[in-house]
């Protein structure tokens, strides 16, 4: 099979974890994979392994990575970004696919999964599946793009055109399932849910005090952390301001921003002289798992106004830490639904410093209902979001499309 995906690992955030987790495990299924993906570069936004070449091939986990450079954005925004997907899609129809029985394509990136579907189409043959991770639709009305302009018409258009051409579409949550049935017209036979797992080990041991150590975290503080990427649709000046809140009023409560992206250092100057708010660029796997493992609380932040374009997969691997959660989110939105029925933590409203700060002060306050919500959150992870079920759901669709095309295919030569 093919998966072709703009981001893949060792990309630690956002959608590689997640198209890297399925295809080492095709693999480990005895799979031939191979995967079309970009350089690293996210959440960085720029090329991290120094100068990069046109093109790399390599076998990684079992897996044949076909890595090709494509044009990034200097803003990663509006059309800057269409143009960097577009040259990734032009990079990656231009590559062999080889002999796949089924191609996956990951959006985002939407673009270049549109061009490669075309490809897939006219010339490789081969059924498609399209695994929606966010919904641009949706991203362009929850963020300030219209839904009027002529280029989120435009986009609208390539979504439903994409997703309605594909012989299946994978999403991540029964929400996006129902927008892209009622809002693009994509038939509700041909839409499967799989939800996306904890890519962090069920055994993972931390040293809390050595690692909070470490980090300089005092043995008294409070540490809320958000791990992940630092975006326009994460609102995270919101969090700045709970800080700067919290230091008015001399609370032992530390807000710890784990990671990068386009807004770091925005919100690295609006954070200069706020003593309550820390920031930690991205960090190695292990140091990742310990850093998460050593805070008093996780949070989710999103802007005001984000509901349903995206679910935020930082859950997925807080939910493994027996850690609450608290999510800074509008009424109604996925993050909400998501938290509320793990009972993983409290809810406060997207962009109130103040409602977010007074949830961590009461979570320090109150050790027996911060230690409940966070090993309710342990089990809705186990019994929902376990790896095993989304890899063998995902694995008997693509079976199920691969029988199909070789059936089609045995008829159509007349053979036996």
């Amino acid at each position: 099979m093919a998966i072709v995906g703009l981001n893949y690992a060792p990309e630690s955030t956002g959608i590689a974890p997640y198209t890297a987790g399925l295809a080492r495990e095709l693999a480990s299924r005895s799979w031939r994979v191979r995967v079309l993906s970009g350089f690293p570069h996210y959440p960085q936004w720029r090329f991290v392994d120094g100068p990069i070449p046109r093109s790399r091939t390599s076998v990684e986990d079992g897996v044949m990575v076909v890595r090709r450079r494509h044009r990034l954005p200097a803003k990663p925004g509006g059309m800057a970004r269409a143009l960097s997907e577009l040259s990734f899609g032009v990079a990656a129809v231009s590559t062999p696919f080889g002999r796949p029985d089924v191609v996956v394509l990951v959006s985002p990136a939407l673009i270049s999964s549109a061009v490669a579907l075309v490809k897939a189409r006219l010339v490789t043959r081969r059924p498609v599946v399209v695994w929606v991770q966010d919904l641009y639709t949706l991203g362009l009305r929850e963020l300030g793009g219209g839904g009027s302009s002529l280029s989120s018409r435009v986009v609208a258009a390539i979504e439903r055109w994409t997703l309605r051409s594909a012989d299946s579409v994978v999403v991540i949550h029964e929400r996006f399932r129902d927008t892209i049935v009622e809002e693009l017209g994509v038939r509700r036979a041909s839409v499967a849910v799989v939800r996306n797992w904890s890519h962090l080990d069920d055994d993972w041991q931390v040293d809390r005090d050595a690692s909070r150590a470490a980090l300089g975290w005092g043995p008294s503080e409070f540490v809320v952390l958000h791990a992940g990427n630092m975006g326009v649709k994460q609102g995270l000046e919101n969090v700045v301001e709970a800080a700067r809140l919290a230091a008015a009023i001399g609370a032992k409560v530390r807000f710890v921003l784990l990671g990068d992206g386009n807004q770091r250092s925005a919100l690295a100057e609006l954070a200069a002289g706020v003593p309550n708010l820390e920031m930690i660029g991205s960090l190695p796997d292990d140091e990742f798992r310990d850093a998460l493992a050593s805070a008093n609380a996780l949070l989710v932040n999103e802007r005001a106004g984000v509901a349903g374009m995206a679910v935020p997969s930082k859950l997925t691997s807080y939910f493994s830490t027996g850690l609450p959660v608290i999510a800074a989110t509008d009424s109604g939105s996925v993050t909400e639904s998501e938290v509320l029925l793990a009972g993983a933590g409290p809810i406060v409203p997207a962009g109130d410093p103040q409602a977010l700060l007074d949830a961590a002060l009461a979570l320090a306050g109150d050790a027996q209902r911060a230690g409940a919500m966070g090993e309710a959150g342990r089990r809705f992870r186990a019994e929902r979001l376990t790896a095993a079920a989304s890899f063998d759901t995902f694995a008997q669709l693509l079976k199920t499309l691969a029988n199909g095309r070789r059936s089609t295919a045995t008829r159509e030569s007349g053979t036996a």
